[in-house]
């Protein structure tokens, strides 16, 4: 099969492009950026008359959409192109499918969800978005269910990895140079490593299991604050930094964030039979990379 994958140099789509270098399938790597070291085709997923170009030169069999609009801060002042990004293009990338008889992968968001809950969200829980981030990704989520295709959409969270710019590489920089920093401790869900998302999806297309349509959550295990996680990345760098707890109200911002976004992972698993790493593992694992490189 052809694989086409959107945002190929962001954090996701570079994890796939290293777990799928075993596969037996073709993987064509398009974004709008360029990225050292990485062959990279140009594809504005805006234009839907490109996406349907080269689908048709490449013969595409499954698109994976790993681009999105992902500055939940700035999107309330820039909501025309948030909602180009994760509703507008993601409807082309599934009309294009649906032409095509082809599969999409498309990514989205724990943000979809107000956080009111106190009981970790099922995929079937009724999406209510706080602010302008969390709106176009459900508009996209929406436009993709009622485009007609084959579709696997992935809610996550808290993605993290080597590549990019990403929570835990911030609390890498700022705890190796700040005596003390606060975290908001009261802002609940789950890290996920871009590495494990990726394996997942190219697990799936390896694996023949396009076919099971529907949304899925995944992200890692357990259940931890952003204070929870700063801490860790402070204490796996061996940093002296002192991190403290705060509330989210002492850093104002536009946007609002659910307090609450564990998601169940109950249907992924029993629908692909995979296992989950703890998150704790899964940041060991990340920050080793880290090291590596320097």
């Amino acid at each position: 099969m052809n694989i086409l994958v959107t945002g190929a140099n962001g954090q996701l789509g570079r994890e796939i492009r290293n777990a799928s270098s075993g596969s037996g399938h073709r993987f064509i790597f398009t974004d709008v950026s360029q990225a050292p070291d990485v062959e990279t085709v140009y594809l504005d997923i805006t234009n839907a008359d490109a996406i349907r170009i080269i689908c048709r030169s490449e013969d595409i069999d499954v698109i994976v959409n790993c681009a999105a609009y992902t500055d939940v801060e700035k999107a309330e002042s820039d909501l025309t192109f948030a909602d180009l990004l994760n509703h507008t293009a993601a409807a082309h990338l599934a009309t294009v499918a649906n032409e095509r008889g082809a599969a999409l992968i498309h990514i989205s968001t724990d943000y979809v969800f107000d956080g009111e809950a106190n009981v970790p969200y099922r995929e079937s829980d009724a999406p209510s978005p706080l602010g302008a981030y969390g709106m176009t990704k459900y508009a996209g989520e929406r436009s993709i269910m009622n485009s007609g295709c084959r579709y696997l959409i992935f809610r996550t969270a808290w993605l993290y990895s080597p590549y990019g710019k990403n929570f835990v590489k911030t609390m890498a920089r700022l705890t190796g140079y700040n005596p003390s920093i606060k975290v908001v401790f009261d802002q609940v869900g789950t890290p996920t490593y871009a590495a494990d998302l990726a394996r997942l999806i190219v697990g799936i297309i390896d694996g023949g299991k396009l076919d099971r349509t529907g949304i899925y959550h995944f992200t890692d295990e357990g259940c931890i604050s952003w204070y929870d996680l700063a801490v860790a990345v402070n204490r796996l760098f061996g940093h002296g930094c002192l991190v403290t707890p705060c509330h989210t109200d002492e850093f104002p911002t536009k946007a609002r964030r659910p307090k609450y976004s564990v998601l169940d992972k109950t249907k992924v698993k029993e629908t692909f039979g995979v296992s989950i790493p703890y998150w704790l593992d899964s940041l060991e694992d990340c920050i080793s990379r880290l090291k590596k490189e320097g």
